[in-house]
């Protein structure tokens, strides 16, 4: 990779790195990271490095000895990350000269996403690349003036050594202490501006809907689904935001549905989808979605969870259906704390650094070895197990995606499809099993606070629209824990549960994420001290997070307390990057409470966020979905339909308002006890209702049809309602 001009200019004559220093530590020792509480830090512990975790200790110490600190982010299930841990940190003679000219510091990325975003945005400025790890070389205040990622032992790849990197920033913070310091303060220039958006610069209305869609649509790959070329994301966001415009009036109507729908399937049947455990690998190397990088990430599950739900809910295709239950599987057996509620962080790609992915591919020999030769035959035809496989490290090894269809696989072998898919379900049975033998990737089973609000809102909405019972009971468990080990109305959100003895604050996105799963648990169950305390989380987030004077939100809270490092750069995330951004998933969160509560306060202030970004967020298309989102949300009349009752009428009810998504429609299940807790702005809408029947309001803006008894009616109703 060819170095930008900035980068190149760093790179004179290094430093001699002509003594090694005896107090280095030994590989039987431990370092500071031994007391973290992140298993990525931890996992570092025996390292020689002389570590520090992100605090004002470190700081303190880079000020006392007039040193540069050295900066690693980096993740658990990240690959190169271990790499480079092995590679450089492990070293001896590399540990020694960090040990002597910096303050090193290990960052969690997930466990801090507040800094990681901050560096991420400076590496950039540098490189103009970002990604995990991240290594940057920090000013003892905590500026950067010179980083990237991944650097490897020796010079190759067209980058340099990570030994001659070191020794040249260490001779530039010694010698050229002007340059560095003119250049870090230019790099905080560049973070401030990359995030700065002046004042309410746009007019929101449906040609800005127009616009985000038809730029998505542009970036439509129609012959193997998904957005633009390799590698492949899968963007929930943005299918969410097309599933809701394809059921619209509008000539973008069938354009969204065909991208949506081809590209909901085209993931299904590919390598990204586990179709053995269930559930979604983190994005793929190729375009045609074969080869995935293998980690699973909790928050991309929840949002492929939801967006697979909303893709049956409107386009009726089991096969979206089945690859939700089939997701939802794998985070019950792998992702959940079933006793305590929760659901984990991640689940590693790699046993070791010596394989890609192995744990999840096979050999056919390997295939061969646990099926019969009838359920191989149809296996390796279906699942494109072959002699030579997809990965480049080991060419025999096959990542199991759909090939071919039962109905061709039965015709090619002269077996009828009712045998073909039975040999099928028995193989890919046995092949599961067999892979449940080998040894398992590591699991984070950290339970962090926002990712937990998206899994949370993934299962309510999973459990309801396809009548799993135990989904919403396990949200309702988990939402349950978060609020009482994560919440309390003093202090506001932690970002990690549990994460003792240092308490990590929550950021813009625990707060939006956790605030909208309280939401959704009260439509789900009725009880009025779930959207009371979302009422109370959206308090908090105006309160420490609003910038009132030019809109939007901050990423972090609003304090009169110093600030490490480039923690003192103002952020009001606008990208879906992967997660929904935080401004716009609060502003949805707003919209929502204020459809319920009846504060318009809470709406307006929603509507001048999203003008804040109003004139700039076209230019983010693909990335700016829950924008787009929010914007629909705002745009089109709430329709809340309120379902009362508890017999099979009422399921009937439930289950025929659930049908289409829409992002405007909220659907609440209430028992007759019930009625009497509603927020007044409901409970002045809602009629006398008869005793001893079940019914369904369509509810909005203030007012509410008459009620109907049968689902024929009902779907009528909101027909023209939506």
């Amino acid at each position: 990779m060819r170095a930008s001009s900035h980068e190149r200019s760093w790179f004179f004559p290094p430093l001699k790195a002509h003594l090694l220093y005896p107090e280095t530590m030994s590989s039987g020792t431990t370092n500071a990271l031994a007391n973290a509480t992140s298993p990525y830090l931890r996992s570092a512990m025996h390292q020689p490095i002389e570590w520090h975790e992100w605090g004002a200790e470190a700081f303190e110490r880079a000020h006392r000895e007039d040193k540069p600190i050295l900066l690693d982010v980096g993740a658990v299930w990240c690959h190169w990350c271990h790499v480079m841990d092995r590679e450089s940190y492990e070293n001896a003679e590399t540990a020694e000269l960090i040990n002597h000219f910096f303050v090193a510091i290990k960052v969690d990325r997930d466990e801090r996403p507040d800094v990681d975003t901050r560096y991420q945005a400076a590496v950039s400025a540098i490189s103009g690349q970002g990604g995990w790890p991240l290594t940057a070389f920090l000013t003892p205040d905590g500026k950067p003036f010179f980083g990237g990622t991944y650097f490897p032992p020796e010079d190759r790849y067209g980058r340099p050594s990570f030994s001659r990197v070191i020794q040249t920033m260490a001779t530039a913070f010694r010698d050229r202490r002007d340059e560095v310091l003119e250049s870090a303060g230019s790099i905080m220039q560049a973070i401030e501006f990359n995030e700065s958006f002046s004042g309410r610069s746009g007019d929101i209305g449906m040609p800005l809907v127009e616009k985000l869609a038809g730029s998505m649509l542009k970036q439509f790959d129609p012959q193997h689904g998904g957005f633009g070329s390799q590698p492949k994301f899968p963007h929930p966001a943005a299918l969410d935001f097309l599933i809701d415009l394809s059921t619209r009036p509008g000539e973008i109507a069938q354009l969204s549905r065909t991208a949506a729908g081809i590209t909901l399937q085209k993931m299904a049947r590919g390598g990204m989808r586990d179709h053995l455990g269930g559930g979604f690998h983190r994005y793929s190397v190729d375009e045609r979605w074969v080869v995935p990088h293998f980690e699973k990430m909790a928050y991309d599950n929840a949002t492929l969870l939801r967006t697979y739900v909303h893709g049956f809910q409107s386009f009726v295709d089991q096969e979206f259906a089945q690859t939700a239950r089939e997701t939802m599987r794998w985070m019950d057996i792998v992702l959940s704390d079933r006793q305590n509620g929760g659901f984990y962080g991640s689940q590693d790609a790699d046993l070791n650094l010596d394989d890609d992915g192995d744990y999840f591919t096979w050999t056919r020999d390997e295939a061969a070895a646990v099926l019969t030769p009838e359920e191989l035959a149809v296996a390796e035809l279906h699942f494109d197990i072959g002699e030579i496989g997809d990965m480049h490290h080991n060419p025999a090894r096959n990542v199991l995606h759909v090939k071919l269809s039962l109905d061709d696989i039965a015709r090619r072998i002269g077996i009828s499809v009712i045998d073909a898919e039975h040999l099928l379900k028995t193989a890919t049975e046995k092949l599961r099993i067999a892979r449940e033998q080998r040894p398992t990737p590591f699991v984070d089973k950290t339970i962090y606070t926002g990712w937990n609000g998206l899994c949370i809102s993934a299962y309510f909405e999973a459990g309801r629209a396809l009548m799993e019972p135990d989904a919403c009971a396990f949200a309702v468990h988990s939402l349950d824990r978060i609020l009482e080990q994560a919440w309390s109305a003093e202090t506001g959100l932690a970002h990690v549960v549990n994460a003792s003895p240092t308490r990590v604050a929550g950021v813009l996105d625990d707060y939006a994420f956790v605030g909208l799963a309280c939401l959704d648990a009260w439509e789900a169950t009725g009880r009025r001290s779930y959207l009371d305390t979302a009422e109370s989380i959206a308090n908090r987030l105006l309160e420490r997070f609003h910038d009132k004077t030019s809109g939007g939100f901050f990423d972090t809270e609003t304090t009169d307390q110093p600030q490490l490092g480039a923690l003192s750069a103002r952020r009001k995330p606008l990208q879906d990057a992967p997660t929904p951004a935080g401004n716009s998933a609060a502003a949805i969160l707003l919209l929502r409470l204020a459809d319920w509560t009846g504060r318009q306060e809470l709406r307006q202030v929603a509507i001048e966020t999203l003008e804040t970004f109003a004139g700039i967020v076209e230019h983010f298309g693909l990335y700016a979905a829950t924008f787009g989102l929010s914007l629909m949300h705002l745009l089109t009349p709430p329709v809340q339909v309120v379902i009362v009752g508890d017999d099979e009428i009422a399921d009937e009810l439930e289950a025929t308002a659930l049908a289409r998504y829409a992002v405007n429609k909220s659907i609440i299940r209430l028992r007759r006890n019930q009625l009497n807790n509603l927020p007044s702005s409901l409970a002045e809408t809602v009629p006398n209702l008869p005793t001893g029947t079940s019914v369904a309001l369509i509810c909005g803006e203030g007012r509410c049809l008459p009620p109907v008894h049968d689902p024929e009616a009902l779907v009528v109703a909101l027909n023209e309602a939506l």
